[in-house]
């Protein structure tokens, strides 16, 4: 790998999934609207799903509850929670794609030699059935979900698990995100780069962000690490 940080050579790329690798939100708003469906509530569209989405599945139902009548007492959110899942899990890539160039940039960056793994808020059944669905899951190294550390997304604890999965350094690492979460975990970890997508979930505007580059397109995240 020629490019390099501070002296550091890059020697693995860490991805978010929802919103960098994969368009998700069709299938997040299915589950959404059959769960709501069992409790006599309207739907909700895929704009307002898509900005419920990056908190992990317990932050969306909390907002798709919100949205429709209101969130019930802990006892009954926590059972629509795990319903949510139930649902979402049994088949979570019907209506999921891959974003463009994404499988052909990560098939460049493994030829590469780069170690490459996956951070993501999505619970680690979803996140590993997602994955193999679309044809994605032998590429990564290491994959860590919402419910694999005690915190989330923005917390950098998950990624420094994922870093430690992968045997690899912060300082050797590459993180590739598309919202304010991403950038504010990979910040907090240490990474030598953090790099975003121009598409995806974010809630606040890009431009704002302590990023080191918005990418134009997946595929030019391999020329920016000249793979």
């Amino acid at each position: 790998m020629t490019d390099t940080v501070n002296s550091s050579p890059i020697r693995a790329v860490a991805f978010d999934l929802d919103g960098t690798l994969v368009d998700s939100v069709a299938d997040l708003m299915h589950a959404s609207n059959a769960l709501l469906a069992e409790l006599g509530r309207p739907p909700v569209d895929l704009a307002a799903v898509r900005s419920f989405v990056g908190d992990g599945a317990p932050k969306l139902v909390e907002r798709v509850l919100a949205a429709t009548g209101g969130v019930p007492a802990p006892d009954e959110a926590a059972r629509c929670v795990k319903r949510f899942l139930a649902i979402y899990e049994a088949d979570p890539s019907a209506h999921s794609t891959l974003y463009p160039g994404v499988a052909e940039t990560l098939g460049r960056l493994a030829e590469a030699g780069l170690r490459l793994g996956v951070c993501t808020n999505k619970p680690m059944a979803a996140t590993l059935r997602l994955l193999d669905d679309l044809g994605i899951a032998g590429r990564f190294a290491a994959v860590v979900g919402g419910d694999s550390y005690p915190s989330r997304k923005p917390s950098p604890e998950p990624v420094l698990g994922l870093l430690e999965r992968l045997g690899v350094a912060p300082a050797q690492t590459v993180f590739v995100g598309d919202n304010e979460h991403d950038v504010a975990a990979a910040r907090a970890a240490g990474v030598a780069r953090v790099l975003v997508v121009p598409y995806g979930y974010a809630r606040v505007p890009l431009d704002g962000l302590p990023h080191d580059g918005i990418l134009g397109g997946f595929a030019e995240l391999a020329e920016r690490l000249s793979c």
